[in-house]
């Protein structure tokens, strides 16, 4: 029994410290929600209750945090979409810093287009003051849109704010685009674009993008 106690405390230890080695928020949360809530139950059977109560208080704010990362997930509110030239000074830094994680999901992907490439539409996904994904859409002609990019930073990534541009913003028929194609890879997210409604049609996936309503309009005073 002894034995069995002092595994649970060392496994609740292991898992707060390894928590912090994560770079994923949610997955960040959930090792250090579960750690600190095996170590609230070791401490509180070997009664050393003040690192029961430190623990405890951690469990406590880890699931006060995954409620809200949940509940936000899918709140438009929470993310922006801005449409920004494809040179913007920022948008270029935020690809520059992040060269080569994109590298590793994007391959083929230049930050800067080269000479007689098809014009691109360009969308940082922001939260707050913070640019958080983008996305890169090449002009093919009659509304056509190639996905160059749609990337996302990786402590991010469990909630896929990059689906907002598809979603939930207007971003892209505004840019004229009525069809989306992206280029299968080996690094593709397959998951990830069928949830955001493309479908696989031979060696593309393609998503018909739907055009947004009018503005209401307002009444004239006259």
């Amino acid at each position: 029994m002894d034995v069995l106690l002092e595994a649970i405390g060392w496994i609740g230890s292991i898992l707060i410290v390894w928590s912090l080695m994560q770079a994923r928020v949610l997955r960040f949360r959930w090792m250090n929600f579960t750690g600190a809530f095996v170590a609230t139950i070791y401490n509180g059977v070997i009664g050393i209750w003040p690192f029961a109560f430190m623990n405890a208080a951690i469990t406590i704010i880890d699931a006060y945090w995954l409620v809200r990362l949940y509940r936000e997930r899918d709140d438009a509110e929470v993310y922006e979409v801005l449409s920004v030239e494809p040179e913007d000074a920022f948008l270029q830094h935020v690809l520059a810093v992040h060269g080569d994680d994109i590298a590793k999901h994007q391959p083929a992907f230049s930050a800067h287009a080269p000479v007689g490439a098809a014009k691109r539409s360009t969308f940082l996904v922001t939260r707050g003051d913070e640019a958080v994904g983008v996305v890169v859409v090449a002009d093919q002609g009659a509304g056509v849109g190639l996905v160059e990019l749609d990337w996302v930073k990786e402590r991010f990534r469990d909630f896929a704010p990059g689906e907002f541009v598809y979603r939930s913003s207007s971003a892209l028929s505004d840019a004229g685009f009525t069809r989306l194609e992206i280029e299968s890879h080996p690094a593709l997210d397959e998951a990830y674009v069928t949830k955001v409604g493309f479908r696989e049609e031979g060696s593309r996936w393609v998503r018909d993008e739907a055009a947004q309503p009018p503005a209401p309009s307002t009444p004239s005073a006259e």
